[in-house]
């Protein structure tokens, strides 16, 4: 695996080959980088799948999450009205709001969630 990234960031590094016939490798570098090519190809090929695959479970789970992060944003609005989170001794974590008049919620028997 470091020779293949050797050579790849060694590829990186060359000038790209001129695509005229009379062009000649120099030292043996255009060899190296077409080498270098074709394992990146190869690697690619390989992991292609993969990354396929990690791609449609993260849609999956964003598809999940969306409705409940949509439903979280409207619970707690602008987060200008609030300061950074605390962390208390205990371990708990509060979010202080800015402006003391901004709207608190009551529950169905007049509780305030805390």
């Amino acid at each position: 695996m470091r020779c293949t990234a050797a050579l790849f960031a060694l590829a990186l590094a060359m000038p790209a080959a001129a695509d005229t016939p009379e062009a000649e490798p120099e030292d043996g570098f255009s060899l190296l980088e077409e080498g270098a090519k074709i394992i990146m190809r190869s690697m690619l090929d390989d992991i292609g799948p993969k990354l396929d695959e990690m791609r449609d479970g993260l849609e999956g789970a964003m598809a999940g999450l969306e409705p409940h992060l949509a439903e979280l944003a409207d619970m707690i609005g602008d987060l200008g009205n609030y300061h950074a989170p605390e962390r208390l001794p205990n371990g708990d974590i509060i979010l202080r709001r800015k402006i003391p008049q901004a709207p608190i919620e009551f529950g169905p028997n007049g509780e305030v969630d805390i």
